[in-house]
This record gives C-alpha cells, sequence and structure tokens, in this order.
C-alpha cells in the first residue's frame, strides 16, 4: 500500500478503490479540471486522489494565520493527554454528530477525535459545525499522518474568499443553509417537497438533514466522489446532491409506505443503503442535470435567509430546547384563528408550504376582503401597501378558487407614476385551489414598454395578451433575469430588478409561470386569465371570470409579536 495508507482498514474497503494504477495529473485548466472531478479520474487510485486533495486545499486563499502540522505537533499531546483517544469527548459544536468510520482502523479512529479537539483549540470562533467530523475522518484516509490532516482541515476553515464558501461554522450559517435548501426542494424538487409537507411533522427539520445526508450518512464511496467536485466547484454542489438524494428517494419510495413513523429516520437509512438505488456516478450525473439557479442567486438567498433570523433573534442554538425551525404548516397556520370565506385551513396550509422558508415562520393576517371592505381597487392598495409579501386569494362566481404569492409590497407601482409600473421579484407565483391544486411557477413579464394604458378602449385585453404572451417564450439563459434579485432588497443596480407585478390605478397584472397569469379590473368585480403554454396544464381558471370575492393576506411575525 502507500504512504497515505496507514489509517485505512484495507480489508473494509470497496475492492474497486484499491486500484494502484500509475495515473498522474498534468492540469492547469479549470474547465478541464471541473470535467475530471465530475468523470472520477482519480477516484479509483488512492494515492492519486490523496496528491490531488493536498493540492487542491494547499492552494485554498487562508487567513494570514492558519495553524499548520507543525502547530499540531505541537498542541497535540498537551489538549489530548493521556487520555483514550476512542472515547475523547468533542466540542459542542460538532452537535453530537456521527463520527463515521468510513473504513478507518483503530488508530484512524481515534486519531479523527484528537484532530477535533485540537481545531477546537485552535478555532474559538467555531460555534456549530456538525459536517467537521465526517470531512476529517474523510481527509484522515488521504493524509500521511495526523499532523496533514490537520492543517488540510483547517486551511478549509480558514478560507479568506469571500465568494468560495465552504463549510459552515456558525448556527446561523447552518439554519440559513438548510432554509435555502428547503426553498431549493420547494422549487426544484415539488413532488418530494409535497411529500415531506404530508408525512413529516416539521418540515425544515427533515431538511435540516440535508448536510447529515452527505457527511455522515453517505457511504465513503459516494462522499468521497462529493467531496472530489465539491473541492473544484464549492458549495454549490452539496445543494445538488442533495437535491438529487431527495429525488432519488421520492422515485425509489413513490406509492410505496413508509418503513416507519419518521420521514426524518427513512431518509437517513435510504442514504446509507443508496449503493441499493444509484451508483456514485449516476447520483452525480442526476445531479449536475438540475438546472440550478447561479452561485450568486444562491447566495443572495441565502443572505435574505439569513437576514430574516437575525431579525427574529435566531442566530445561536438553544441548548434547553430545540432550535427554532420553521414550523410544520400545521402550527405555522392555527385553525381556532384562521378564518376565512374562500379557503379551508387545509387548503391554506397547502399555499403555505409553497412560501419561501423565510416567511414560514409567521401566521397569516387577514388585511382587505371584499366582503368587508368593497370591491374598490384603491382600498386593496392602501390595505396591502406596508406589507411584504402578500398572498391574494380569488374566488370566482363558478366556484373556482385561485390566487398568488406576491413578493414585493404594492407601493412599488408608484414609481411608474400614473402608468402601469412592473416590479417584483421571481419568488412570485400563481396558483389554483379549485377544483384542482396545482401551484405555477414565476414568469417574467419582459416587454413592459409593450403595455399601453388601460384606460384606451379596448386596450385590456391587449395588454395582458400581449405582455404576458411573450413571457412566456423562453428566452437564452444569458437574457434570463436573476429570480431573486430585487434592487431594494439587495441593494443591486435598478436594471437589474426582476419584473412579476404590475399596478395601476386602472388594473393590476400577476405574471405566474407555464403562461400563466392574473388580470383583474379597477373595480374587482371581473378578472381574466392568460393561458399560453397549455402543455400538459389545466388553465388557472376560466379565461375570462366574474369574481365572487377576494382576499388579502400578509405574514403576522409571531415570533417578535
Amino acid at each position: 500500500m502507500d504512504e497515505y495508507s496507514c489509517f485505512v482498514d484495507w480489508d473494509k474497503m470497496d475492492a474497486t478503490i484499491q486500484t494502484q494504477d500509475s495515473k498522474e495529473l498534468i492540469c492547469t485548466d479549470f474547465q478541464e479540471f471541473k470535467q475530471l472531478a465530475r468523470q472520477g479520474f482519480w477516484a479509483k487510485n488512492h494515492s492519486l486522489r490523496a496528491k490531488v486533495y493536498l493540492k487542491l486545499i494547499g492552494n485554498i486563499p487562508c487567513r494570514t494565520v492558519t495553524p499548520d502540522a507543525n502547530v499540531y505537533r505541537d498542541i497535540v499531546v498537551k489538549i489530548v493527554g493521556k487520555r483514550n483517544t476512542g472515547t475523547l469527548p468533542l466540542p459542542e459544536f460538532v452537535d453530537n454528530s456521527l463520527v463515521p468510520n468510513y473504513c478507518l482502523n483503530a488508530e484512524g479512529i481515534g486519531a479523527v477525535r484528537k484532530i477535533i479537539c485540537c481545531i477546537a483549540n485552535q478555532f474559538p470562533d467555531i460555534s456549530f459545525c456538525p459536517a467537521l467530523p465526517s470531512v476529517v475522518a474523510l481527509l484522515l484516509h488521504y493524509s500521511r499522518d495526523e499532523a496533514e490532516c490537520f492543517e488540510m482541515v483547517c486551511r478549509i476553515l480558514a478560507c479568506n474568499d469571500p465568494s468560495k464558501r465552504l463549510i459552515d461554522q456558525t448556527f446561523l450559517a447552518f439554519e440559513s443553509s438548510c432554509m435555502t435548501f428547503g426553498d431549493l426542494v420547494n422549487k426544484y424538487c415539488q413532488a418530494a417537497h409535497k411529500l415531506m409537507v404530508a408525512v413529516s411533522e416539521d418540515v425544515l427539520e427533515v431538511y435540516s438533514d440535508w448536510q447529515r445526508w452527505l457527511f455522515g450518512e453517505l457511504p465513503l464511496v459516494y462522499v468521497a466522489r462529493v467531496f472530489d467536485v465539491f473541492l473544484v466547484e464549492g458549495y454549490k454542489v452539496l445543494y445538488r446532491i442533495a437535491l438529487a438524494l431527495l429525488k432519488v428517494f421520492h422515485k425509489v419510495r413513490a406509492g410505496q409506505p413508509t418503513e416507519s413513523d419518521n420521514v426524518q429516520q427513512d431518509i437517513r437509512a435510504f442514504v446509507r443503503d443508496i449503493a441499493k438505488s444509484v451508483s456514485p456516478e449516476k447520483l452525480l450525473e442526476k445531479a449536475f442535470a438540475i438546472r440550478l439557479f447561479s452561485r450568486k442567486e444562491i447566495q443572495l438567498l441565502h443572505m435574505a435567509n439569513e437576514k430574516a433570523l437575525q431579525q427574529k433573534g435566531i442566530t445561536v442554538k438553544q441548548k434547553s430546547v430545540s432550535s427554532p425551525k420553521r414550523q410544520n404548516v400545521h402550527l405555522a397556520v392555527h385553525a381556532e384563528n384562521f378564518k376565512s370565506e374562500i379557503v379551508s385551513v387545509k387548503e391554506m396550509r397547502d399555499i403555505w408550504s409553497w412560501i419561501p422558508e423565510r416567511f414560514g415562520l409567521c401566521q397569516p393576517l387577514l388585511l382587505f376582503t371584499t366582503l368587508e371592505h368593497g370591491c374598490s381597487l384603491n382600498r386593496f392598495y392602501s390595505h396591502s401597501e406596508g406589507h411584504e409579501p402578500t398572498l391574494l386569494v380569488i374566488k370566482t362566481t363558478a366556484k373556482e378558487v385561485c390566487g398568488a404569492y406576491l413578493s414585493t409590497d404594492w407601493s412599488e407601482r408608484r414609481r411608474g407614476g400614473n402608468k402601469l409600473s412592473f416590479f417584483g421579484t421571481g419568488e412570485c407565483f400563481v396558483f389554483r385551489l379549485q377544483p384542482e391544486v396545482e401551484r405555477y411557477e414565476w414568469v417574467i413579464i419582459k416587454h413592459p414598454e409593450l403595455a399601453v394604458t388601460a384606460s384606451e378602449p379596448g386596450a385590456k385585453s391587449t395588454q395582458v395578451s400581449t405582455i404576458l404572451s411573450s413571457s412566456s417564450i423562453p428566452s437564452d439563459s444569458s437574457d434570463r433575469l436573476s429570480p431573486f434579485l430585487a434592487a431594494r432588497h439587495f441593494n443591486l443596480p435598478s436594471k437589474t430588478a426582476s419584473m412579476f407585478m404590475a399596478g395601476s390605478n386602472e388594473c393590476i397584472i400577476i405574471g405566474g409561470g407555464d403562461g400563466q397569469a392574473l388580470y383583474l379590473d379597477a373595480d374587482l368585480n371581473h378578472g381574466r386569465t392568460s393561458h399560453c403554454n397549455t402543455f400538459n396544464n389545466q388553465p388557472l381558471c376560466s379565461e375570462s371570470f366574474q369574481i365572487s370575492a377576494m382576499e388579502v393576506w400578509g405574514f403576522k411575525d409571531t415570533m417578535n409579536a
């Protein structure tokens, strides 16, 4: 065996990883390197993978004073002493995480605990890092000694490149990433998300396990392949893999009864036995087939979730009680306090399961209803403005129920004066509850200059048809607006602001998805829909409809009330 094998129990290793061919890696181009990582160029050569890890981690930009191998040799005896390394207590910041064996021998298992304790000594600012035991155990596989492993882990933790996020080290960062993962599941794994809402007591509690799936439950062969790509491409890869795992779980278990009453435990067991369902290569293939948001978009979404947690005072994990997370939708919408003339508690819970995670901590708050406030667009604006986001729910005289989640304050419409003003973010969506439940994702209103004032004769139907027909045409990816960007939220130039809502004194237009859109007249008695893409989708509601009732709901922050 090679010089990197001193901590490995080769009798437990997969025989395919023990290949020791004479591969060499001579590559300087990033794109080529990325492809090699995805293809598993060094996956079956233990020594080559060790050299690649050493090179990649050695190139991570770090803080000026980053503990190295010599520091470990100086402190390990003082910190560990003569204690039994197999039972050495781990620091609180690993949150009782399992220490995966990853086919390590007895010396290697003890070394993992020693290295973590020395890291805790050198990084007093780490307050929450449950992924650390897995990372240390994996890198120990590819280290010549404990000191080299310690240095590699320290470089990952000490990365000071703001554009290169690696491992969460605080509860705020960890919880924000869990919420971000929940948002991504809501968009990219809707069938799985629907299942999670139906069978779990706490949606975010399930999604808070996503890092454990990768760093704890995945078998060594899989986690090593994930780490290969992670070191090259960064944090976004982790989201991809976790989404792919959830997709595979849903596909394999679709229609089957759950193996236990706890879907969280079911997913953990499924990930541990992932080899029964998909190979490492196929898992990566599925992960990279997902057309995920850009790194910048995900970073902005993470920032928004982090800000929401900070505003609610959720920055550290509470020791005596479970950590404040997104409430189960059954808890978020209290039956005893909820009253609507249009939707039932169950239907509102369905809607609640679709909203962004950072608003899942809130309760619905009725702001406007035509039954109480009358059919006036001005009164609609006066009761809705100052609230962000809002939920619009409509019931037609044909007993159809539809609506929209609106991400931006309606006061933004004033930027256009008396003209139809376009604003909003890509978190907007429209939905149908009756006759069948369906959510339609956002679509950008691309050509506001085509809009004519609604006061012109015959303009209204032309307006909604022209603008929203163009929005359903697929655009080149380079032209696509960022779905989570909003100039006011993220201090970006106004030209980057997306357009999903439109309002004037004459009408409102709400862009939905798959060509779906809502158009409401000023008297709030009549509306129309645009459904330009009929691919396997039922219309939002009748093309032209009479409004029986309409409600606008806000989001009440019960945590800071």
